[in-house]
């Protein structure tokens, strides 16, 4: 795979197009891993892959086709092969009722026939050392620690007939810690998200744990029902992202998601929360970046192969507490009447004065009783028209009397729509980078504040530990 660059690949490919429009997108990956069980590693590796997407589109009297073909470790000679599986299966299909001329006006990217851009084990050269020490530090304190790490870089080069070529380089990379009593009889989660592990504080995430086991010594049986409950950035990242991949334009405008008008349209203009909450996307956000232009392999819900290289910018989707956008390709756009706007890999909650928002240690410091979460887990959604959902806690639910956390609960299921819950949280505090810990594998780039909700539904008691 190396001895061919994958702009090169994309060269090749337009070049064998026979059709009346033609996307090609390279993807190089490369993935280094660490894990870890019982206060010793006991895996890592280093992985690497390519993909090649070629996406044809035939005009015809009825309208534009398009065919997509994917296929991995592609190397020169697989390439017109390719071509030619993605033109047939454009001239099967019928017209692409989101067909659009193909985007031709951005600039090529001044670095599009560079190398891609690679990891390796030694992104993990100060984080290793320093998982290292919280083994040993563990040990001594009667913990275990569990959890693995995960650094991937993706070189994504994309060409079309209309001229664009384009490339991006997206880092991600993640961390989740376990520590569980010797006895395993209790057990506290955190994770981290991150562009390169330079600025993953090992000591830091380890001390959150530990904290958390001591909190989780003394034992409190609670029965289900509606608790003040303190919900940390992750699960409130958990629920957001779930949020946000509801908001398609279309599926509103067609009367089926909860961002549907009674009577027909959107609710584009409701409040949703009477708290000033901005919730936001940004492909510059700094710590969060990530791909300035679509980047899309198959067409589904809002995204459409006929709009890879748009241009995307800050985008808000909720302006104090308004809901200002929904998710729109070129084609739903027109047809909905809302302005075009994809979606875009990050995700923003805040709200309007950041400098005077409490920590989550503060806001637990003024709570009188109360429910402290750690994570959310096997969300599922139950009623699309309110965005109903159903999930569990796990790895800690702490009791908070008179600004003191003094011990762990049982586990309950939750019953709750995110949009719903918007326009009942009394307290909303400092935004922060955090883990989605139930998306992450799909989601990572997210920064979200602690939140109060006086009234959570923990609809019942969960066995689940």
């Amino acid at each position: 795979m190396a001895a061919t660059q994958p702009h090169e690949l994309v060269e090749l490919a337009l070049g064998l197009s026979r059709a009346d429009g033609c996307v090609v997108i390279a993807d190089e990956e490369s993935t280094a891993n660490l894990r870890w069980a019982g206060n010793a590693l006991t895996t890592n590796g280093v992985t690497r892959g390519r993909r090649l997407t070629v996406i044809a589109t035939v005009a015809g009297a009825e309208g534009t086709a398009s065919g997509v073909v994917s296929r991995e470790a592609v190397v020169p000679e697989d390439v017109e092969g390719l071509v030619r599986a993605a033109e047939e299966a454009a001239r099967a299909a019928g017209p692409a009722e989101d067909a659009q001329p193909l985007i031709g006006d951005r600039p090529s990217s001044p670095d599009f026939t560079a190398p891609p851009a690679e990891t390796s084990i030694e992104v993990f050269a100060a984080f290793a050392p320093a998982l290292g020490e919280a083994f040993a530090r563990a040990a001594a304190q009667g913990e275990l620690l569990y959890g693995f790490a995960r650094h991937e870089l993706v070189s994504s080069y994309l060409g079309t007939s209309t001229g664009l070529r384009l490339r991006h380089d997206q880092p991600t990379g993640m961390v989740e810690v376990n520590a569980k009593t010797a006895d395993l009889s209790g057990s506290a989660w955190t994770g981290a998200a991150t562009r390169d592990f330079t600025d993953v504080d090992v000591t830091d995430l380890h001390a959150q744990l530990t904290r958390r086991l001591a909190w989780g010594a003394c034992k409190v049986e609670l029965p289900a029902g509606r608790y003040e409950t303190l919900l940390p950035p992750s699960a409130v990242a958990d629920l957001m992202v779930y949020l946000s991949w509801s908001a398609g334009g279309r599926d509103a405008f067609e009367g089926r998601t909860v961002f549907s008008k009674p009577g027909g349209g959107t609710r584009i203009g409701d409040k949703l929360s009477r708290l000033p909450l901005t919730l936001r996307s940004d492909p510059a956000e700094p710590g969060l970046e990530t791909s300035p232009f679509v980047l899309v392999h198959s067409t589904g819900g809002d995204a459409s192969v006929f709009d890879n290289g748009a241009g995307l910018s800050a985008t808000d989707w909720i302006r104090d507490g308004e809901l200002t956008g929904l998710v729109t390709n070129r084609f739903t756009a027109g047809l909905t009447g809302l302005p075009v706007r994809p979606a875009v890999d990050n995700l923003v909650l805040e709200a309007a004065d950041q400098a005077a928002a409490p920590t989550l240690d503060e806001m637990i410091a003024r709570t009188e009783r109360g429910l402290l979460l750690t994570c959310l887990w096997y969300i599922r959604e139950v009623d699309p028209a309110t965005l109903l959902l159903t999930g569990l806690t796990r790895d800690g639910v702490y009791l908070v009397e008179n600004g003191e956390v003094v011990g762990a609960v049982n586990n309950f299921r939750f019953n709750e729509s995110p949009v719903e819950l918007l326009g009942r949280i009394t307290e909303v505090g400092r935004t922060e980078h955090c883990l989605p810990r139930e998306w992450s594998d799909w989601f990572t780039r997210a920064a979200m504040p602690p939140v109060r909700v006086p009234d959570f539904n923990m609809s019942s008691v969960s066995q689940a530990s």
